[in-house]
């Protein structure tokens, strides 16, 4: 039943959002809510290692640019559609955290996240010297003028980054309400306790580190598209990595919605302060708002509702 109400709920969602772009015109609630839905990817993404494993990740932009570039060296080479570019970001990327995971996951804690943002710092370096991707200099991609079906290819690219949320939301929700799930749980309440039963961990860790990674990297790839010129600055932007670390825990990590929750809040003020006030806020909000949620309410959004709910019961 509660799978039914889900899938049900997330259906008439997507076609409230869709219906809404036919209506909209004006080609900047386009640019908005495409960085908003990307938001949602990455925070849910580093919510299955961050959230559901408890291991943080800080390369969250190794990741996400290692997608985007993925995409510069296909459209160099070949220039296929944004969905075959999506899907081999998200196959490299998975098999870096995968590799990732290899190596550094026998640590946690903060030598765990240490080791993530070097692996970033790595990526960066060496993007920033390979010049068949335009190197320290940066790349400019020509977008065609027109997209299939819809016609504005920032149309296209928002439906595209849609779905991708839409998809990512829903694996994240499965894996809670799954055997997976329930593994990871036990990793992160009590990793030692959990290998002393039998918890195969390093086998849940590698499958949470190369899910999280493909994500990320899918969310990275249509990026050259959507701006149009691609450096490691932007590419490797700081503000990837601290969004994608504070929406989930200002919406809840404990659960699939937290995620979602705090990526509509923290985009949709962003994007706000970016129009009326100034982007250079931006991670000035993120930082106010994830200290004012980490002393009011340490598990977030979803964590103060289910408090307020247990008192009234």
């Amino acid at each position: 039943m509660r799978n039914s109400t889900f899938w049900i709920w997330t259906a008439v969602f997507v076609a409230v959002i869709f219906a809404l772009s036919r209506v909209v015109t004006n080609d900047y609630f386009f640019f908005a809510a495409y960085l908003v839905l990307q938001y949602i990817v990455l925070a849910t993404a580093w919510n299955i290692l961050g959230g559901y494993t408890g291991y943080v990740n800080f390369g969250v932009a190794g990741f996400f640019a290692a997608g985007a570039y993925c995409s510069v060296v296909l459209h160099k080479i070949w220039g296929p559609p944004i969905p075959v570019l999506i899907l081999v970001g998200g196959v490299v990327a998975g098999l870096i955290g995968l590799c990732m995971g290899y190596l550094t996951l026998r640590i946690r804690g903060v030598f765990f996240g240490i080791a993530t943002l070097a692996l970033a710092i790595v990526i960066q370096t060496f993007i920033t010297n390979w010049d068949y991707v335009g190197g320290s200099r940066g790349v400019y991609i020509i977008r065609p003028a027109q997209a299939p079906l819809v016609g504005s290819y920032i149309q296209y690219l928002y439906l595209i980054m849609l779905a991708m949320a839409g998809l990512s939301v829903a694996i994240a929700r499965t894996i809670e309400h799954s055997t997976l799930g329930y593994g990871l749980a036990t990793v992160r309440d009590d990793e030692q306790s959990a290998e002393a039963s039998g918890v195969p961990t390093l086998r849940l860790k590698l499958i949470s580190t190369t899910l999280s990674g493909a994500l990320m990297g899918m969310a990275g790839a249509p990026l050259p598209y959507y701006v149009t010129y691609l450096d490691p600055a932007s590419g490797f932007n700081l503000s990837y990595a601290v969004n994608a670390i504070a929406m989930p825990l200002i919406g809840g990590t404990s659960m699939w919605l937290g995620p979602v929750i705090g990526a509509l809040l923290l985009g949709t003020i962003q994007q706000w302060a970016t129009v009326t006030i100034s982007s250079a806020l931006n991670l000035l909000i993120v930082g106010a708002l994830l200290v004012f949620f980490v002393v009011v309410a340490p598990n977030g959004i979803l964590g103060l509702w289910e408090v307020r709910r247990r008192r009234r019961a």
